[in-house]
């Protein structure tokens, strides 16, 4: 059984530590998904790169409902899913790792629910604590172990890209609370909690926003930081997964008592 499935943002392309990997195809109403299926530890992982093996999918393109269910479609419970983010914050500086707990949404083009009425009927699902409480604890745990400082907690802005964001957009944004910027997490996010799914986002700040950067943004400097952490994202992740609880205290399934939809 697949437990935990890992969504790989950018930089983050490959499943890294997983041994025995095998290509699998699962066809959902929404699309077609690749995922690569691998062991770590006796544990069967489930990994999807967000943007492709080779990064041919900018953000506001990527399938994100088909990516979900099929998730959802093999077992999986829990999705941990890594982020390359701009910091609007002095306390998260490039190189940092912060578990987001909140979210602002400026996307303005993506399929944001599984429910749009008719035979999917209507469901109003509650975001109030949108990325799970046990997943980021479990993160700070496998963190502490290889010493990795993780912040636990920061409101992650969501723009729809693929363009970087105006200095303006970025002083905006602060005023609103927010304290990282980036292109994926959401509707990711909310499709996960619409199938009961715990998710957690990492976001490793990669560079300061714009207007707080000294220079001009590029998405060269994103992939090379990327690549200075990538071995850390790993063991971040692999190190974590012992610590996720088979017996969750959160309320990330509970969402299921309302739309009637059976745990797989």
């Amino acid at each position: 059984m697949v437990l935990t499935a890992i969504i790989g943002g950018t930089g983050v392309y490959d499943p890294g530590l997983l041994d025995n990997i095998k290509e699998h195809i699962q066809d959902t109403s929404y699309g077609t998904v690749k995922i690569l299926l691998g062991d770590y530890q006796g544990q069967r992982v489930a990994f999807i790169p967000r943007h492709g093996t080779e990064h041919k999918v900018p953000p506001h393109l990527v399938n994100y409902r088909a990516n979900i269910k099929a998730l959802q479609e093999i077992g999986v419970k829990n999705i941990i899913a890594t982020a390359a983010v701009g910091s609007l914050s002095s306390d998260y500086k490039p190189g940092s790792f912060v578990l987001a707990d909140q979210f602002l949404d400026f996307t303005r083009t993506r399929k944001t629910t599984f429910y749009e009425g008719g035979d999917q009927g209507v469901i109003h699902c509650d975001m109030t604590v949108p990325y799970c409480p046990d997943l980021r604890q479990a993160l700070v745990k496998g963190g502490n172990e290889i010493n990795i400082s993780v912040f636990n907690g920061g409101t992650y802005v969501c723009t729809e890209g693929p363009r970087f964001e105006t200095a303006a957009e970025i002083a905006m944004f602060k005023q609103l609370g927010g304290h990282l910027i980036g292109m994926t997490s959401v509707p990711e996010v909310c499709l996960a909690r619409e199938l009961g799914i715990c998710y957690a986002n990492i976001s490793i700040v990669t560079n300061y926003a714009a207007g707080i950067s000294a220079g001009i943004l590029t998405h060269s400097e994103v992939v090379e930081m990327m690549s200075n952490r990538i071995q850390q994202v790993r063991e971040l992740i692999m190190r974590s997964i012992k610590h996720i609880s088979v017996a969750p205290q959160c309320d990330c399934a509970r969402i299921l008592e309302e739309t009637g939809v059976k745990a797989k």
